[in-house]
């Protein structure tokens, strides 16, 4: 009983810790790479746009 206890508490400790840092809409991680890519993604239209001028 007490290894499935640990078990459940490790796993709800995962999923908080994923949802903090990798999952939240203002701060995680998947919203650094959105933001940078998209950032990228302007920076590489500029340089298509102004090279074939």
């Amino acid at each position: 009983m007490r290894n499935i206890l640990m078990t459940v508490m490790l796993l709800v400790v995962v999923i908080v810790l994923f949802n903090n840092i990798i999952a939240d809409n203002t701060t995680g991680t998947s919203k650094q790479i959105q933001t940078q890519g998209s950032s990228a993604n302007t920076k590489i239209g500029s340089m298509l746009s102004s090279g074939s001028n």
